[in-house]
């Protein structure tokens, strides 16, 4: 079964060029190199459908190639920030299905997730209200958080039946807030309150209801001014050298390195001190 792989979006053919992208299953706007997903099923809490998690990761590909996208800016509309896969239209639906469709699904959902870690640009959620299962798994896959007092986090696989290892959970929840932590939290599914996300380690800061987009948008907005492809090199950076040893780190880093010292932004930051101005970066 396919009806969650979605048809060629004609946008994708032009991966250089996502500023005036038209979303389908979410709300998309683009302001000046920050590109803002919001799940828009308020009246649910922003499920995702079949074919929510198909645009999504679909989209997130494409960035990785888009040159007008700086910075990404992924939250919920109506107070909430996601509540996982739809209990009708997806959970249900899983229930029928053979184990070769399971996996077929299963591995697109993970797909999302890698998309979202390999995508060049650095990903600011902004988490509001509720943020269970997938959606908690898409915040965890995000590079920055802001949330909020009201933000409740669950990675609630367990309570449906499912092991707490989904979409990437028992790699990357331990390595952000701990193993003990990450273990209690995928095994019971209880929820993370916001106090103890920002202790821990999950949440970079938290804001009032009413600001924490704004807040979001406005450190997007100070990252898209930023040297573009060195903000890439550190994502990328970040990513690969969990598997790497400290010396094969240190190297890739040299590499990574010298390759930034190529650009044009560096040169332009030599020339800006060199004038005791601000270096205004252009991404190449």
């Amino acid at each position: 079964m396919k009806h969650y792989i979605l048809p060629a979006n004609p946008m994708h053919a032009q991966f250089n060029a996502l500023a005036a992208y038209e979303a389908r299953h979410f709300a998309y706007s683009f302001d000046d190199g920050v590109a803002t997903l919001m799940l828009n099923r308020p009246e649910r809490k922003n499920p995702l459908t079949f074919e929510s998690y198909a645009e999504l990761r679909d989209l997130f590909r494409a960035l990785n190639s888009a040159t007008d996208v700086k910075v990404i800016v992924l939250t919920g509309a109506g107070g909430n920030f996601c509540s996982g896969g739809d209990v009708h239209e997806i959970i249900g639906p899983l229930t029928k299905m053979s184990m070769p469709e399971l996996l077929d699904f299963t591995r697109m959902t993970g797909d999302l997730v890698k998309a979202m870690r390999l995508c060049p640009q650095p990903v600011v959620a902004a988490i509001d209200g509720i943020c269970a299962g997938a959606g908690a798994m898409m915040a965890l896959a995000a590079d920055m958080r802001l949330g909020t007092a009201q933000a409740k986090t669950a990675f609630l696989f367990t309570r449906v039946g499912l092991a707490g290892a989904d979409m990437g959970a028992c790699a990357l929840l331990p390595r952000l807030i701990g193993q003990g932590r990450a273990s209690e939290l995928l095994f019971t599914g209880r929820v993370m309150t916001a106090q103890e996300g920002l202790q821990w380690g999950f949440f970079n800061t938290l804001h009032e209801p009413a600001d924490v987009l704004a807040r979001a948008q406005a450190l997007a907005a100070e990252l898209a001014t930023g040297p573009t492809f060195a903000h890439g090199m550190t994502k990328t950076m970040l990513h690969q050298e969990w598997a790497m040893t400290l010396d094969q780190a240190i190297e890739a880093e040299a590499q990574a390195q010298a390759i930034c010292m190529q650009t044009q932004d560096f040169k332009r930051a030599y020339e800006a001190f060199s004038n005791k101005q601000k270096p205004v970066f252009q991404g190449d």
